[in-house]
């Protein structure tokens, strides 16, 4: 494995632009907490009304998903969503660049621990199973101040931003990696020797590798590699969630018991099993989903877009 390297290339006068962003968006961050959830909630306000075809998106699958919500419900929680999405933008930002110390005041309630560490004491790999929140990012880098995992990312076609987002995924976990989503063989080379590595099942990677199960009553292109990587690796599979306290104080980390009898013989069963998980965890904190991605794209053989222009 290798973490994140700075390279000299990276003072090239090409990414002087992009230097100067990043350094505007470290000072932007040294304000208080509740004013960067305040600013980057108006800034995604404000993108709702520009950001037509992703409003269009969130819309659509809110219909797919939740039809017996009246058109007005959705558009109130669209509205949240993009303010979600606004203020994931500085979470991300602090969870890469704040200090330690600082950062890990945010968790404020984390349940469920033991799960983790139980399975770190005996040895075993973990597959701690997320979902793809706008809060995503925070969630992980929270959880890594109290516990040694790695993660899965994908790689930036940018040089510069790719290796300051994977330092930024490394900051506050010095035994782990961020490690490209490509490379499977690290993944389980990590699981088998007792780590633990951070995934999410929960978007549409197209129909290889997929089988279709129900999410929300609608067939979904589902992804059987959490039942490979888990078999291959020799993990358990621990769900992981976080929520944004009410108070916009910080957030409560939620760990899971390992799902039982998982993998099965079935993958139609497990990725059920994983839609069904999905199903609880988004119902629970709805405007906080990535709504913004055609989860329902890839659709089944002579079947419509679900997407498709009215």
């Amino acid at each position: 494995m290798a973490r994140a390297v700075f390279k000299k290339s990276f003072l090239h006068p090409r990414y002087w632009s992009l230097w100067l962003g990043l350094g505007l968006l470290w000072l932007i961050i040294q304000l208080p907490f509740s004013w960067l959830r305040n600013l980057g909630a108006s800034i995604g306000r404000l993108l709702y009304y520009f950001a037509k075809s992703r409003r269009t998106i969130v819309l659509r699958n809110l219909e797919l998903c939740f039809p017996e919500m009246t058109s007005d419900e959705r558009i109130a929680i669209t509205k949240q969503n993009f303010a979600a999405m606004g203020i994931a933008f500085f979470e991300m930002a602090i969870s890469w660049w704040w200090p330690k110390k600082k950062f890990a005041k945010l968790a404020k309630k984390i349940d469920g621990l033991e799960y983790l560490q139980k399975e770190h004491e005996a040895g075993n790999g973990v597959l701690l199973m997320s979902l793809h929140f706008t809060t995503l990012e925070i969630g992980a880098a929270l959880l890594s101040t109290v516990y040694p995992m790695n993660g899965m990312y994908r790689q930036h076609k940018n040089k510069l931003f790719d290796y300051i987002q994977k330092a930024g995924r490394e900051t506050y976990n010095l035994q782990g990696e961020a490690i490209e989503r490509d490379d499977i063989k690290t993944m389980l080379k990590v699981m088998r020797s007792g780590g633990t590595i951070w995934y999410a099942p929960d978007q549409d990677y197209g129909p290889k590798q997929s089988i279709f199960v129900p999410l929300f009553g609608i067939p979904t292109a589902t992804v059987t590699a959490t039942s490979k990587f888990a078999r291959l690796g020799k993990a358990k599979v621990i769900p992981f969630v976080q929520k944004p306290l009410a108070d916009g104080s910080g957030y409560h980390l939620i760990i899971y018991p390992p799902l039982d009898n998982f993998p099965s013989e079935s993958e139609e069963v497990d990725c059920l099993t994983i839609n069904q998980w999905v199903e609880k965890c988004v119902t629970e904190q709805i405007d906080q989903y990535l709504w913004a991605h055609r989860r329902f794209k890839t659709r089944p053989a002579g079947e419509t877009s679900l997407y498709k222009k009215k």
